[in-house]
């Protein structure tokens, strides 16, 4: 259908798509409407042909403000609570980690997927990583890929629905939007500054999820003391969430999911039942512990931190516990994961080839 168009044309009929879907979810009160929206009209527009360019520099300078939008909101005492509460953060970035791989290697014995591809595909968080190791051992990176992405959608989603369920409202109800507020240009000038100069940085030092991860740090330090003010307007904050959305939506293009369509049963029992023992871990904390339902679940969900910090900001959970979880579970899955993942894959491997 869109693979008709033009490449002049793309642009405006993705647009197009999104602009109704995303009025729709904010009718709704729909946490995360902003980027959700995208994310379904990406989805559509690339599953039914559709094709834009998608520079990868404006994406990581999207990623950027996401950071800055969450470090405008965590206060500088967050190393101070992940300190105070060592115990329970442990607990659940072990507990996801540990999930995941079970899942992972559960699916891999079964051969519910090919080779190790399930092992690769579950893994919470560092997707980029993860789907470039696959390929050297010899997993379909493709569908990797596809897995990684799809968890990320399926979090959203519940997320949500957990939202929904447990009371918890938007702060992005449509009366309260103002799109155009008064601005601050020098505080503007300078968190932007700060969002395209973070992603430099993490890419000169090759850190993984660095577009997202180095403004959040930074902003955190420098706003948190007084040397930049972080000003972040509506339009701004919902053009970043339209990107980091179409990022996502726009990898589900028609011939992956040609590609994928047989083995979608066997994707999909994988990441629900990842989800669901990542719910168990929610539950576990909220009983245990005394956490909100939409924190804990948000805090555990496994993979997509910028989308997670999106759906976060839009919803009025704990947002300090949240990333702060995310951001140590996300540097543990860097370190720990991969070394993980590949230590499993071999031992699966080897009485196969034997």
């Amino acid at each position: 259908m869109f693979s008709r168009l033009s490449q002049a044309t793309q642009w405006p009929a993705l647009i197009a798509i999104t602009l109704p879907v995303t009025a729709l979810l904010l009718w709704l009160h729909a946490p995360a409407a902003l980027m959700l929206g995208p994310l379904i009209a990406g989805i559509a527009f690339a599953s039914a042909g559709g094709k834009v360019q998608f520079p990868v520099s404006v994406f990581a300078v999207a990623q950027g403000v996401v950071g800055c939008m969450i470090a405008k909101m965590v206060p500088l005492s967050i190393l101070g609570d992940i300190a105070g509460h060592w115990v329970l953060f442990s607990v659940g970035v072990v507990a996801v980690i540990a999930v995941s791989s079970l899942v992972g290697w559960w699916m891999t014995r079964l051969e519910v997927l090919p080779g190790s591809t399930a092992l690769w595909g579950v893994s919470p968080g560092a997707a980029s990583v993860m789907t470039y190791m696959a390929e050297a051992y010899n997993a379909d990176m493709r569908m990797v890929a596809f897995m990684q992405y799809l968890r990320v959608v399926l979090v959203a989603a519940v997320a949500a629905l957990v939202a929904r369920l447990f009371g918890v409202h938007s702060t992005q109800a449509p009366d309260a939007i103002v799109w155009f507020p008064e601005v601050a240009w020098l505080p503007l000038g300078e968190t932007l500054a700060l969002a395209i100069a973070g992603p430099w940085i993490a890419r000169f030092l090759k850190i993984p999820a660095g577009a997202f991860l180095v403004p959040l740090v930074l902003g955190i330090l420098v706003s948190h003391v007084g040397l930049v003010r972080l000003e972040l307007p509506t339009w701004l904050l919902a053009a970043s969430y339209a990107l980091v959305g179409w990022n996502v939506g726009l990898r589900f293009t028609r011939a992956l999911l040609v590609h994928v369509l047989r083995q979608l049963p066997g994707i999909l029992a994988c990441i629900f039942v990842m989800l669901a023992l990542c719910g168990g871990i929610a539950a576990f904390m909220v009983y245990a512990a005394g956490i909100d339902p939409i924190t804990a679940y948000l805090a555990t969900s496994p993979g997509g931190s910028d989308s997670i910090a999106i759906i976060a900001a839009s919803t009025d959970c704990d947002v300090s516990f949240v990333m702060a979880m995310q951001t140590v579970r996300m540097i543990a899955v860097i370190l720990v994961a991969p070394v993980l993942t590949k230590f499993i894959a071999e031992r699966i491997a080897s009485p196969r080839n034997e």
